[in-house]
C-alpha cells in the first residue's frame, strides 16, 4: 500500500499565477480556474509523468496544496518562491489549513472518508480533484472566520443600540458593507464554490468522486451558511444606515429650527431697539 499526504494552506488574498509563471519562465497563461502546479524543490512546472512526484498546486483564490511533501520541503518552497517572484507576497496561514491522505491499495472499490481516500490504482486525476477540494475548503475556512469576526462586531453595535446608543460613523458602515460583499464575492465568484473540476464533465467516476469528497467537506453547506450570514449582516447594516441617516436628518432639522429661532430673536431685538 502506498500512502500520500496532502497539506493545504490558505493565503491572505489572491495569488497572481501569471506573474509567478512569468517570473519562473513558464510559457503559459493561466485562467482563473487553472492551478499552477510546480515542483516544490526546483520551482519547475510539474510534467505530470510521475504519479508520486512531489508537487504544489497554487490557486488564484489564495490557496496552496502540497502533495507528498514533508514539512521541511514545504518551508523550503516558501523561501525559494519568495525570492523568485514578488507576486507571492502573502504568507501561508498556519491557522487555516487542511490535511488529507490518499492510499493506493488492492481494494475492491474506491472508498472516501473524512481524512482519507483509498484508491485501487494510481491515477493523477484523483490527486488533482483532492487538491482542488482541499484548496476550496481552506479558503472557505478563512472566509468563515472573518464572517464570525464581523458578526461579533455587529453584536457589540446591536448591544449599544439596545442601550439607546448609536454612534457608528457612516464610513465604518460603508467599510462593513464592503467587507460583507467581499465575503460573498470570495465564496461564490472568487473561490468558485459552485464550480466543479473540468474533468468531472468527461469522466463519470471522477464526478462521483468529487461529489463525495465535496460532501465530506460540506462545501455547498458552508457556502450556504456564509451566504445566509452575509445577507443577514447586510440587512443589519442597512438598518444601521437608515437609523444613521434618520439621526442626521433630525439633527439638521433641529439646526434649521435653531437658526430660524435665532433669526426671529434678532428680528424682535431689532424691532425692540427701533
Amino acid at each position: 500500500m502506498n500512502d500520500y499526504v496532502f497539506n493545504a494552506y490558505a493565503h491572505d488574498g489572491e495569488i497572481d499565477l501569471n506573474r509567478i509563471a512569468a517570473s519562473l519562465k513558464v510559457g503559459k497563461k493561466y485562467k482563473w480556474e487553472d492551478p499552477l502546479v510546480l515542483s516544490p524543490l526546483t520551482l519547475e512546472l510539474y510534467d505530470g509523468k510521475t504519479f508520486a512526484a512531489q508537487r504544489v498546486y497554487l490557486y488564484y483564490f489564495g490557496a496552496a496544496v502540497f502533495f507528498n511533501c514533508p514539512d521541511d520541503l514545504i518551508a523550503l518552497f516558501y523561501r525559494n518562491i519568495a525570492k523568485a517572484t514578488d507576486a507571492f507576497r502573502t504568507p501561508r496561514s498556519q491557522t487555516y489549513r487542511e490535511n488529507y491522505s490518499l492510499q493506493v491499495s488492492e481494494v475492491e472499490k474506491t472508498a472516501v472518508t473524512n481524512d482519507c481516500a483509498i484508491m485501487q490504482k494510481e491515477e493523477a486525476v484523483y490527486v488533482d480533484i483532492i487538491a482542488y477540494t482541499l484548496a476550496k475548503s481552506v479558503a472557505l475556512e478563512q472566509v468563515e472566520a472573518r464572517v464570525e469576526i464581523v458578526f461579533d462586531k455587529m453584536e457589540e453595535i446591536i448591544a449599544k443600540l439596545d442601550r439607546g446608543q448609536l454612534a457608528v460613523p457612516d464610513s465604518e458602515l460603508a467599510r462593513t458593507a464592503a467587507t460583507i460583499l467581499n465575503f460573498k464575492y470570495r465564496s461564490l465568484s472568487h473561490i468558485m464554490i459552485l464550480d466543479k473540476p473540468d474533468v468531472t464533465w468527461d469522466i463519470e467516476e471522477a464526478d462521483r468522486f468529487y461529489s463525495t469528497l465535496a460532501n465530506f467537506f460540506e462545501l455547498s453547506q458552508r457556502y450556504s451558511q456564509i451566504k445566509h450570514k452575509s445577507d443577514t449582516l447586510l440587512d443589519i447594516t442597512e438598518v444601521f444606515t437608515g437609523l444613521s441617516h434618520a439621526r442626521r436628518s433630525a439633527r439638521l432639522e433641529w439646526i434649521i429650527i435653531i437658526l430660524i429661532a435665532i433669526e426671529i430673536a434678532l428680528f424682535l431685538l431689532e424691532m425692540a431697539r427701533g
